[in-house]
């Protein structure tokens, strides 16, 4: 089992995303949390209703401060932001991905980065799933 950390500046957004489409289609095989070096105080509404049109309910999260805690935890750790703004993930394995940030985005932009980061987070736990067979 693979513990991957997804990390943006908000945990309001990108990360967010990435948290829970990679929960649905990783299952039980895989974990995942989401953290940010600034978070906000609730999820971008818009992010919401992205993930509601895919039957993800998420509406509890709340933005989390990334910590040492989360870095010990992770195995893997995937920026969602621009290098020059992510956050800085020492001591874990780091994939970089880089979206827009939906903060401002009308929901049919937003639409785009959610299905570019599902897009994204398949291909990763088909990868994981490969290694874990390996192994």
């Amino acid at each position: 089992m693979t513990k991957v950390l997804f990390v943006c500046v908000g945990n309001a957004g990108r990360s967010v995303m990435g948290e829970y489409l990679f929960r649905r289609l990783a299952g039980d095989r895989h974990e995942a949390r989401s953290a940010g070096s600034d978070p906000g105080t609730t999820v971008h509404p818009q992010v919401l209703e992205a993930l509601e049109e895919i039957g993800i309910d998420e509406s509890d999260h709340v933005p989390h401060k990334l910590d040492g805690d989360d870095l010990a935890w992770a195995d893997v750790a995937i920026s969602t932001c621009s290098e020059e703004v992510c956050p800085v993930t020492l001591g874990v394995r780091r994939i970089s991905w880089e979206f827009p940030d939906p903060k401002a985005l009308p929901l049919e932009q937003v639409r785009a980065v959610r299905d570019e980061i599902e897009r994204q987070v398949e291909q990763l736990v088909r990868e994981l799933d490969e290694e874990a067979t390996v192994a």
